[in-house]
């Protein structure tokens, strides 16, 4: 991961007055202003998420283990996760509301055959419902406001395709617990909510992830449709 700078903590500050209210391009905003430098984006490690290549190279190994299938990474940021994705062989289709950030992805993997998308969570294009086999929601559910959370679950769960799978990737709190400030850790109670939308859980993960500093409560939780 990035070494966390001063800068880092005044950029997350700042974006989370923005996410606080309600201002939609507070992550346009954010990478807009790191002008091209990555080391200005506090989560921009370069690499894929070590949460989902381990959970991948558990349950999924194989470098063309996706041969056929169509993924969709939601939120993907500058775009690793998606290039591993499709380095295992999955037809992938990933977006962010950030158009800088979809640029920028566009920038880094030239040659790539991942689908960006400038898209929003909440407003998808009309396609997409019920059409991938494999869906990736990692950190982007905790970075919005705790009002949309529920309507983000539930957009989510409805891009999976019959059989199909998603893997969901956060922070972790108890339900006791107060939610803190952005990112906003969810609680299983919250994720019950998938069980009734139609989703089956097929594992759920209370870890601590230890390569961040400091170590951070997170859930790895799988679902079929």
């Amino acid at each position: 991961m990035p070494e966390q700078t001063d800068e880092h903590e005044r950029a997350r500050e700042q974006l989370r007055q923005r996410v606080v209210r309600g201002d939609s391009s507070a992550y346009e905003q954010l990478y807009h202003s790191a002008q091209g430098d990555p080391s200005r984006i506090p989560w921009a490690d370069l690499k894929p998420n070590h949460n989902l290549t381990a959970w991948l190279d558990r349950e999924m190994p194989g470098d063309k283990v996706g041969a056929g299938q169509r993924a969709l990474v939601v939120g993907c940021g500058l775009g690793d996760d998606a290039e591993e994705l499709a380095r295992r062989g999955f037809a992938v289709t990933a977006f962010d509301i950030s158009r800088t950030a979809i640029d920028w992805c566009k920038k880094r993997f030239r040659h790539s055959r991942v689908g960006y998308v400038v898209a929003n969570l909440l407003e998808p294009p009309t396609a997409w419902p019920r059409s991938f086999d494999f869906v990736l929601e990692s950190y982007t559910i905790q970075a919005m406001p705790l009002e949309l959370r529920e309507r983000a679950l539930r957009q989510v769960a409805d891009f999976v395709a019959p059989r199909g799978r998603l893997l969901i990737v956060c922070r972790a709190r108890d339900e006791s617990e107060p939610p803190g400030t952005l990112p906003y850790p969810l609680t299983r109670r919250e994720l019950d909510l998938l069980w009734h939308v139609g989703l089956k859980q097929i594992s759920f993960e209370d870890y601590v992830d230890d390569a961040r500093d400091p170590p951070v409560r997170r859930f790895r939780v799988a679902y079929v449709r």
